[in-house]
């Protein structure tokens, strides 16, 4: 009997366990993991690739960030607006079919560069190479905005529908989402940089190639799957409005033109002659009105977008996301530079990005439990506080031995010499492919390469480790925090207007990104590192100021309605007098 039971249990198991790979948030998963896999092993390729091709110079790869970043601020709002007004299949089967042959034309032609760059650099006085560049810049562009609205669709749109109502299973699924971010900012560069380091760059160019060519077959499957399972999908607000909007629209025209009756009385069925006349002039009108139009529509989206971003009440806590992408406390090239001018060799480097990554997976559990115990307004609170307090080290370590700072020092001193030279700190001060929150290792290995021979070994490691270590416990407080707002946004924005504040969202972070590498030209070198820190930590105060703002807000107005209900349920109802069991 007992034997029997254990099987019976050992079944169970098993049938739960492959049920679970068959389940709807397995697939969303598994997509975006695909997803997000090719998009890191591109991220890091395509900036060696350029670093490679234009003779170990940066130029191109600091050129292609700035495109890129340039992009997604101004287009943000206006992709935001096409994933609104469009189908949901439609939208990210379009997304992805872009973003993956995108990919892999950029392969080709990089591939066919590496062959034959001297032939191509001969004909046209070297022109043909320099077309070659552009196009792979601009092309590479074109898949990171296709990209972006991928993760539009998928993250802000397509979870919050297939969790539904229910808001603990949103809470999980993000995390999820964030841990496979967090795996495959380590891994994917591994992977693709072991590729290219024992092969070669045309073997790398090949094999990312063909690895987007499988991926977009199986996550043009996956995601039909997903919209088969999820009939919810296929409904959106702002289409089923427009639908029914339309109706009284046309009886009201139905009734202007008399053909509500069909008694035959006068005017009952044709308009008279002054009408129809009146009718096409104005639809003349309209014509030549809309055609004008048609080139500011973009322009008009972008302000709409803006506006309606301004307008939403979770601004504060979306703008106080924003300020932390305004920092070099993180593991992006600046950082990393800053580390080698220190000492720090690349192996243990690596070491403390690992760190990283495992503290910004333990920062997703922590937002679970603590949105379980505490409610989700709060879940931020708590964790700005939390990283607040672990960047403290990080401007202690300013003070500390073997801290660079020289206030003496000015950083405009030879300062076009230190732009020009490939082995300063400047070397390391290009936007990186995507907000500096989200951790890359992709100019590591240029970095080791042209810093490693000019390694000087500080009077202490005291100023490092504090630093280091206040970036790493930060990480926990931070991805709690970026979940947190992340859920805010999908709880609290119309299904209507989802595609389009995230955009303007995206926008934000780049914009703020882009702040930071500023501050990072007008002072790169070491010896101002840190006074980028204590700016670094005053934006990221701000933001959580204007989180605390939003919050206080928030809490308060929930308070309020708490209260009226209370005391009108305690009117009716005298022997209910707690407000949690009334809301409960």
């Amino acid at each position: 009997m007992e034997k029997t039971e254990t099987r019976a249990n050992k079944k169970g198991c098993c049938a739960s366990f492959v049920g679970y790979f068959k389940t709807t948030g397995f697939l969303i998963y598994l997509c975006h993991g695909l997803s997000t896999w090719g998009d890191r092993m591109w991220h890091f390729a395509v900036s060696v690739f350029l670093v490679e091709l234009y003779g170990n110079s940066l130029l191109l790869t600091a050129v292609y960030g700035l495109v890129v970043a340039g992009s997604v601020l101004l287009l943000g709002a206006i992709i935001g607006d096409w994933v609104d007004k469009n189908p949901r299949l439609k939208v990210a089967q379009t997304s992805l079919i872009v973003q993956n042959v995108s990919v892999i034309i950029c392969g080709v032609i990089l591939m066919m560069v590496f062959l034959f760059k001297s032939p191509l650099n001969s004909m046209f006085h070297g022109w043909l190479l320099t077309v070659c560049y552009i196009l792979v810049i601009t092309i590479a562009n074109i898949a990171n905005l296709a990209s972006t609205a991928m993760g539009i669709t998928i993250q802000r749109d397509w979870i919050v529908v297939v969790a539904g109502e229910d808001r603990s299973r949103l809470a999980d699924m993000n995390a999820t989402v964030r841990r496979i971010d967090q795996v495959t900012n380590i891994l994917a560069p591994m992977a693709v940089g072991q590729i290219m380091t024992f092969g070669s760059p045309v073997i790398g160019c090949g094999f990312i190639s063909g690895w987007n060519l499988c991926s977009m077959c199986l996550e043009y499957y996956l995601l039909w799957k997903i919209y088969q399972r999820t009939p919810a999908l296929a409904i959106k607000s702002g289409q089923k409005v427009d639908e029914q909007e339309m109706k009284p629209l046309n009886k009201q025209k139905d009734i202007e033109y008399g053909q509500t009756n069909t008694d035959g009385k006068p005017g009952s069925v044709y308009p008279t002659e002054g009408a129809h006349l009146m009718n096409v002039k104005t639809l003349e009108q309209e014509k030549e009105k809309s055609c004008g139009d048609k080139v500011l529509v973009p322009f008009y989206t972008l302000r709409d977008g803006w506006v309606a971003y301004y307008n939403q009440p979770i601004f504060w806590a979306g703008l106080g996301l924003a300020f932390l992408y305004m920092t070099v406390l993180g593991f992006d090239c600046i950082t990393t530079g800053y580390a080698y001018t220190q000492g720090l060799s690349g192996s243990f480097l690596s070491l403390l990005m690992g760190a990283s990554a495992i503290a910004g997976i333990m920062g997703t559990v922590a937002f679970t439990w603590i949105r379980r115990k505490c409610g989700l307004i709060r879940t931020g609170f708590i964790s700005g506080v939390a990283q607040f307090a672990c960047l403290i080290l990080c401007v202690v370590s300013v003070f500390m031995p073997g801290s660079p700072l020289d206030l003496s020092v000015s950083p405009f001193d030879e300062f076009a010499s230190r732009y020009m030279d490939a082995n300063t700190l400047i070397e390391s001060v290009i936007p990186t492919m995507e907000p500096q929150l989200f951790t890359t290792v992709g100019y590591t290995n240029s970095t080791n390469e042209s810093t490693s021979d000019e390694q000087v070994q500080p009077e202490s490691y005291i100023s490092v480790s504090l630093l280091f270590a206040g970036i790493i416990a930060a990480r926990v407080g931070l991805w709690s925090f970026d979940l947190t707002v992340t859920q805010l946004i999908q709880e609290n924005v119309d299904e209507s207007e989802r595609g389009i504040i995230n955009g303007v969202q995206d926008s934000m972070n780049y914009l703020l990104d882009l702040v930071h590498f500023i501050m990072v030209i007008l002072a790169p070198n070491p010896e101002a590192f840190g006074i980028l820190v204590i700016i670094s930590t005053s934006f990221v105060a701000m933001g959580h100021l204007m989180y605390f703002k939003f919050a206080y807000t928030s809490l308060g107005k929930q308070l309020f309605a708490c209260t009226s209900k209370h005391l009108t349920t305690q009117a009716s109802n005298p022997k209910i007098t707690d407000c949690m069991a009334v809301s409960a």
